[in-house]
């Protein structure tokens, strides 16, 4: 089993930067692929980023080149490294643990608001 923790959301100018960690629990952490998805009011959850176990990685193409996914399998750690943020960005930001065959584990979520 894997339990997620995220941290690092909060108010930012547009603009700014942010970045989100994702504390994992679980010896087997090095096998999962991660990835970010976020949600804002009234829409759908969408995917932000992945990174394999590997360390490759995919990008949603609205941030592309703005964010960074990022892997510590030695920390059990993932981040999100949001730079050039916009207020379309705003939104709970969620951590999601993933392998085939097995069920996937979300984190609670952390709050980004990207307001003047």
């Amino acid at each position: 089993q894997v339990q997620l923790v995220e941290s690092g959301g909060g108010l930012v100018q547009p603009g700014g930067s942010l970045r989100l960690s994702c504390a994992a629990s679980g010896s087997i952490f090095m096998f999962y692929a991660m990835a970010w998805y976020r949600q804002a009011p009234q829409k759908q959850r969408e995917l932000v980023a992945t990174i394999s176990s590997g360390g490759s990685t995919n990008y949603a193409d609205s941030v592309l080149g703005r964010f960074t996914i990022s892997r510590d399998n030695a920390k059990k750690m993932v981040y999100l490294q949001m730079n050039s943020l916009k207020p379309e960005d705003t939104a709970v930001y969620y951590c999601k643990a993933g392998r085939a065959g097995f069920v996937d584990y979300w984190g609670q979520g952390t709050q980004v608001t990207v307001s003047s």
